[in-house]
């Protein structure tokens, strides 16, 4: 760490020790004499032969102390102790209650002007230089004065430092805001110049707590190694400094990103794991939510314009957040807007959004409006490298969105026209198979087992089973719970692919599941009705004929199949019935 050259060098000519130790330990050392401050029945003072001839109240704290050395080096309490006759011999009393840093900073500049030994850090250096600076502790009072002390000390030692800055900034901004700018915009310089300096020139220390990250020797400094300590300031403070970092054009957006996320996590409830802890909305004090919605929203303005600049799942992460809090309508749409684009990076667990009135369920209308987002983009003219970009990020949102299904799938509660509409919401052009929307119908299936014969075919007119690979086709017509018209289909998609490989001259063993399922399909048959015509008509995916006829056709036709597909080929046969006419013929001819 450098030191900058103090302007007064007569301040420091008491402690020659005084640079090796700032250097080293980071923190000032003032006086000599032993602490000899005590509290006797709520009152501080200090231990003397000389009875106490001033008192000073500061907020609930009451000071017996002497006029002498206080008045000497503060010019406040010369002001005020100006009118006090000399000749009476009642203390004088003073009222301090309005002095910035409160009676612990008002102490420090008490022992300093005893010469008690006092220490100096990051940690107390704004309140004490606020409590000098107040009690005017000024070189024009007395030389060596505690003002100019800290202010030396400050310029020297703690804007040199990083986490003293940090520190420092964090101190000021709690005590007076941007009142006291002579502190917070030196300290928000100091931490931007540090932030841009190249990883390679990094050399003070830094806190980087990352998930399997191990600091080894000679390593190189993590780019973000800056995040962690920044997210320790305030929201406004911190917007701050992000902005600057921003205006300067030197750090990627995704670096920016990144700092979002970490402070996000320092900051932000993940409403999920409220819910599970028990958390409800109307036991968290309406502070708490006031406080999380402000720095939610602040978070989301500072969000970089670039593409990528953070991540799909970290967008819908704020996404949860603002419902939870109940955030603007703005910040939602900014929200749901910016997801909807990287919805491709998310997982299934990321678009379950708690609804605000109730954490226990899910915002299904917020998951709509992000794909909704998401399907968007395709409706704009693009080049074929971004169309093919494109595709591929539609087979991953097929993906996720149909393993979303099975979450909501699980609930009992959850309406069949809703779960239809849901399901509709992706195209179905979009599922390149329907495996995943088969499980996702299934499990509502199985979790509703009271749905009537009209809900469950509405439901499995959804299935392409084209689409479905044959594991998912064999096991979806031994299913029990899917009707009768679904496995009609589905054994015709069988009945289609025996064909077809028949056709290329390959011997197709028997589908154990289809032999099966024609039984049961025979005895069903039986015992279920007719489908209305009406039925028919809305049928997306199935053959529009009788009910009856078509499952005794595909029961035939599918017998006849699989009997054919055991068969030996026709031209090994003709040649087998040849040489066994002509082994007759022979026989007769003897």
């Amino acid at each position: 760490m450098r030191r900058a050259t103090p302007q007064s060098p007569h301040i420091f000519h008491e402690h020659e020790d005084f640079v090796k130790k700032i250097i080293t330990m980071k923190y000032m050392k003032l006086g000599t004499k032993p602490d000899t401050f005590y509290t006797e029945e709520a009152v501080r003072s200090v231990v003397s032969d000389v009875p106490a001839d001033l008192i000073i109240h500061a907020n609930n704290t009451k000071y017996q102390l002497h006029k002498f050395p206080l008045l000497l080096k503060c010019g406040l309490l010369q002001r005020l102790c100006s009118d006090a006759d000399d000749g009476d011999e009642e203390p004088v009393p003073v009222a301090l209650h309005d002095i910035p840093g409160g009676e612990e900073a008002l102490e420090l500049c008490a022992k300093f002007c005893y010469g008690i030994s006092i220490s100096i850090s990051a940690a107390n250096l704004v309140p004490a230089m606020l409590a000098a600076r107040f009690l005017r502790m000024t070189e024009a009072v007395a030389k060596g004065n505690l003002v100019a002390k800290l202010e030396a000390f400050f310029d020297s030692c703690v804007l040199q430092g990083w986490k003293d800055s940090v520190a420092a900034l964090q101190a000021a901004w709690r005590v007076s805001g941007w009142g006291e700018s002579r502190i917070v915009q030196p300290c928000i310089d100091s931490i931007v110049e540090k932030i841009l300096m190249p990883p390679a020139k990094v050399t003070w220390s830094y806190t980087y707590t990352r998930p399997g990250y191990t600091r080894r020797p000679h390593q190189s400094v993590p780019k973000d190694w800056w995040t962690e300590d920044v997210s320790e300031l305030d929201v406004e403070v911190f917007r701050s400094v992000i902005s600057t970092v921003r205006a300067s054009r030197q750090l990627p957006p995704t670096l920016v990103g990144e700092a979002l996320h970490v402070y996000a996590c320092k900051h932000l409830v993940d409403p999920l794991r409220a819910v599970a802890n028990g958390q409800a909305q109307s036991a968290a004090a309406e502070e708490t939510l006031a406080r999380q919605r402000r720095v939610l929203e602040s978070i989301v303005t500072m969000i970089p314009a670039e593409p990528g600049s953070v991540t799909g799942r970290f967008l819908l992460r704020l996404l949860r957040v603002a419902n939870y809090v109940s955030a603007s309508s703005s910040t939602r749409a900014q929200l749901i807007r910016q997801a909807g684009s990287q919805l491709h990076e998310a997982r299934a667990a990321d678009l379950l959004i708690p609804l605000p009135s109730d954490p226990q369920a899910y915002d299904v209308g917020a998951a709509e409006a992000v794909l909704e987002h998401f399907l968007a983009q395709f409706q704009r003219p693009a080049a074929p490298d971004e169309r093919r970009r494109m595709s591929a990020a539609m087979d991953k949102v097929a993906r996720i969105f149909d393993e979303y299904l099975r979450t909501i799938a699980l609930d009992r509660d959850f309406p069949v026209a809703k779960f239809v509409d849901l399901v509709e919401c992706l195209p179905d052009i979009a599922r390149s198979d329907h495996d995943g929307l088969y499980y996702a119908i299934d499990i509502y299936l199985k979790e509703h087992p009271e749905l009537g014969k009209a809900d469950k075919k509405r439901l499995c007119r959804l299935i392409d089973c084209r689409k479905l690979s044959p594991d998912v086709r064999a096991q979806a017509i031994s299913n029990d719970r899917m009707p009768l018209r679904t496995i009609v289909q589905l054994l015709f998609v069988e009945q289609e692919r025996t064909m077809g490989a028949a056709s290329h001259g390959a011997a197709v063993a028997p589908d154990r599941a289809s032999v099966d399922a024609i039984s049961r399909l025979a005895a069903r048959t039986n015992e279920d009705e007719p489908a209305s015509s009406a039925d028919q008509k809305s049928d997306v995916h199935r053959p529009r004929r009788d009910h009856t006829r078509v499952a005794d056709g595909v029961t035939a036709a599918m017998t006849r199949s699989l009997s054919e597909s055991t068969k030996t080929p026709p031209l090994a046969g003709r040649k087998e019935r040849t040489t066994q006419e002509r082994s007759s013929r022979m026989r007769n001819k003897e």
